[in-house]
């Protein structure tokens, strides 16, 4: 509801002070033309607009004002840097994304690339594969439909070039990417969601994502896959999927390899980045 108040420009103390002085000179031009109105040859109508001069001028001193209530919302723009797992282990066949139907984890990695598009409509993105190496394979750009095409485009690396799955092989090119970024667009909001089933296989120590904590604004790590985890498949060079039937061997057993999410990792990376684990499953999706 509007109102009208009085906010002096002058302030309370001069614009009050200088408001009852026009409203005793208002009373003393009536009161001297009560007492001369024999001797005199002023008119009514002019001690009328002189008292309502000084009147006026009292009024405008106190700066009336109706009062509106508003309601302001800072937009900043907001940039979102995706990263997508596509080592070996992602081909297997065991994760769930919003039903009980498995499938495979990169196929729930691409919905729920499609899903963050959708969620942040006028956001920038940046894609980035990562596998045995890191790669910005899409830069900064608005076009939400260039990286819904790239996570279709998504296959997992071949088996005869993969050397198991290192969770840090994304983080040069990343620090890179979400520097170039931060630099660019100092007063955007920059956020990072990290798609992974979080198996590290590599015999080398995995380096922190720490690092990456003054350039986000926010981090998500979205697992895919099963703590019951399943067989890995063998991808052809090529290909992007497997033979029917053929599985990566374990050379430590001589059977099938098994994969597993493992949620220990991705709540770590996590916590590294100051951000949140989300897992994916039958009933959580983006």
């Amino acid at each position: 509801m509007n109102a009208l108040t009085f906010s002096p420009a002058l302030g309370w103390p001069v614009g009050g002070a200088f408001a009852a002085v026009m409203a005793v000179l208002a009373v003393l031009e009536v009161a001297l033309y009560v007492r001369r109105r024999g001797s005199s040859d002023e008119t009514v109508t002019a001690c009328i607009r002189r008292t309502m001069i000084a009147l006026l001028v009292g009024v405008m001193a106190l700066t009336p004002s109706v009062v509106t209530p508003t309601t302001s919302r800072a937009v900043n723009a907001t940039d979102v840097v995706i990263a997508v797992d596509v080592t070996g282990s992602m081909a297997v066949a065991d994760a769930r994304y919003g039903s009980d139907e498995p499938v495979s984890r990169m196929d729930a990695a691409k919905q729920a690339v499609h899903g963050l598009t959708a969620m942040y409509p006028d956001a920038s993105f940046a894609a980035v594969r990562f596998g045995a190496s890191g790669t910005l394979d899409v830069p900064l750009t608005p076009d939400s439909i260039a990286i819904g095409n790239w996570a279709d485009t998504l296959a997992v690396e071949a088996t005869s070039v993969s050397s198991g799955s290192n969770l840090d092989a994304p983080l040069d090119e990343l620090l890179l990417t979400l520097r170039d970024i931060r630099e660019q667009h100092p007063d955007d909001a920059l956020l990072l969601y990290m798609i992974t089933d979080g198996e590290q296989t590599s015999n080398r120590t995995r380096r922190t994502f720490s690092t990456l904590r003054r350039y986000l604004d926010d981090a998500f790590v979205i697992g895919v896959g099963s703590v019951e985890g399943g067989n890995i498949p063998v991808v052809a060079d090529g290909v992007g999927d497997s033979p029917d039937g053929e599985w990566v061997i374990d050379p430590a057993t001589g059977q099938p390899g098994v994969s597993v999410m493992d949620t220990g990792n991705l709540e770590d990376l996590a916590d590294e980045m100051s951000g949140t684990a989300l897992l994916m499953d039958a009933t959580r999706t983006i």
